[in-house]
């Protein structure tokens, strides 16, 4: 009596293992290889912070926390001899990240929300401009700005990696302004109209408010991009204004200085939280708060 409900058992088992959204144990195995791929830098890094030899040898035969101390006392008590303080540099990291963050979005918002909104002649041609700087090669890319940052008559100072930092930036701080604009019909702003608002309170009021997980997300994209960006600021660079990423660079050019890795580390838990955070902030349903 049980005989033919036996292949009956067999064919849904066989259906369950094939259902999409399942994870096959092959394609399991290659998502775990991609994903240890990618974080071997960082686990090779994070090791080699912790290593108690004064070479570079990985693996570390011993283990300890002297370049993490090394580090401290670099940065509360800097070498005379260093050109730059690692808290200079970091200062410095920072009012550019934050200010390249503030503009961009500033700039963005509005760029999103024409682009997203209206026809005009050209719209293909600026939106292809928008999104030049994620292939143009850096390197060219600094060395244009510099040349055009020199044949100005006044200095910029740390304006030039602001402006460069923006130019970078602002690719993803526009699609992600524009994916959330998209995603608010104009059906809103003719609700608010009808209700009485004029079409500038409309947007004020309705759209932004609804643009909020696009918004949020372009501004941490845009501080993490201008923290950790390296090639086109070392072109426009001066010794008043290095970055953080630049500053590590220097430290690295006639002998490597193992107390790199600790700050290295100090900057990838910071990448880290700004991703947690954006992760945290910007779900599926919008903004978390």
């Amino acid at each position: 009596m049980n005989t033919p409900a036996l292949p009956n058992r067999m064919r849904t088992l066989r259906l369950r293992a094939t259902m999409p959204g399942r994870l096959g144990k092959p394609a399991a195995l290659l998502a775990a290889i991609v994903l240890f791929l990618a974080a071997l830098p960082i686990l090779t890094m994070i090791t080699m912070s912790f290593s108690a030899s004064d070479t570079l040898e990985f693996p570390p035969s011993s283990y300890s926390l002297q370049w993490y101390r090394a580090a401290w006392h670099s940065f509360v008590a800097p070498d005379a001899s260093d050109a730059l303080s690692m808290g200079s540099a970091l200062t410095t990291s920072l009012i550019v990240a934050v200010s390249t963050m503030i503009i961009a979005t500033l700039v963005s918002v509005p760029a999103a929300y024409a682009l997203s909104r209206y026809r005009f002649r050209g719209k293909p041609a600026v939106e292809q401009l928008v999104a030049l700087p994620l292939v143009y090669p850096l390197v060219m890319l600094g060395l244009s700005l510099l040349l055009v940052f020199n044949a100005l008559p006044v200095e910029l100072g740390v304006f030039r990696l602001i402006i460069a930092h923006v130019i970078l930036a602002l690719p993803f701080t526009v699609k992600n302004c524009a994916a959330s604009v998209a995603a608010i019909g104009p059906e809103f702003e003719e609700a608010a109209c009808v209700m009485g608002a004029s079409p500038g309170r409309a947007l004020i009021d309705v759209v932004l408010p609804l643009m909020r997980p696009g918004i949020l997300a372009g501004m941490l994209f845009a501080f993490i991009i201008s923290f950790n960006e390296f090639t086109v600021t070392f072109f426009l660079y001066g010794i008043d204004t290095m970055t953080l990423p630049v500053w590590l660079y220097s430290r690295t050019v006639s002998s490597l200085d193992p107390t790199v890795f600790s700050f290295a580390v100090f900057i990838v838990a910071i990448d880290f939280a700004l991703i947690w955070l954006l992760e945290t902030l910007i779900g599926d349903e919008g903004v978390a708060l």
